[in-house]
């Protein structure tokens, strides 16, 4: 059976009428950001969620729950330096009117915010497909990626380095892998 074939005439991520939790033991949100001018740092977020409801995803990250390698570094990225968790506790993502292609791709916009800061962001979302689980319930899998300017979002701290470098990358990859569980009615 195709991905397709589960899907209703208006070619809408989710078939009109269900509504799909994200399964967070199997969902992952994560981002990556240049960091001092010679690697890739990366981090994800360990609680959040997501509903996918007919074309609108909604979804959110508790800051608290950012997940790197160091804990001091966790706790600064936590500081009103960058997601400031005390008075912006979450990150915010919402998405309507999000079309399936028939190639799998899907359409749509996209607000994300960070900061009580609201933007536009771009993503490039790739339809899974839906499907049985061993245990009778249906699943449906997606994963998206975008690119932000993190200076948008006012999260500005940064530490100039020798040769014109800096600590901190602007541009920010944002990773999203989603398998959602169909809720029953």
């Amino acid at each position: 059976m195709s991905q397709m074939s589960t899907l209703d005439s208006t070619n809408t991520l989710a078939p009109t009428g269900t509504t799909w939790v994200a399964d967070p033991v199997h969902s992952n949100v994560s981002f990556e950001v240049e960091y001092a001018g010679v690697s890739i740092f990366r981090g994800s977020f360990r609680d959040f969620d997501a509903t996918l409801e007919g074309s609108t995803l909604a979804g959110s990250a508790r800051v608290a729950s950012v997940d790197v390698k160091d804990e001091q570094l966790a706790g600064h990225l936590q500081s009103p330096d960058f997601f400031d968790a005390e008075r912006y506790p979450e990150i915010s993502f919402r998405a309507d009117e999000l079309t399936l292609a028939d190639d799998g791709t899907v359409t749509g916009t996209a607000q994300l915010t960070i900061k009580g800061v609201t933007k536009p962001v771009e993503l490039e979302v790739e339809f899974l497909g839906i499907g049985q689980d061993p245990w009778g319930g249906e699943r449906l899998g997606f994963e998206a990626n975008g690119v932000i300017n993190r200076k948008d979002f006012g999260v500005d701290f940064n530490v100039p380095l020798d040769g014109g470098r800096v600590l901190v990358g602007d541009k920010v990859n944002i990773h999203l892998a989603v398998e959602a569980v169909r809720e029953q009615a």
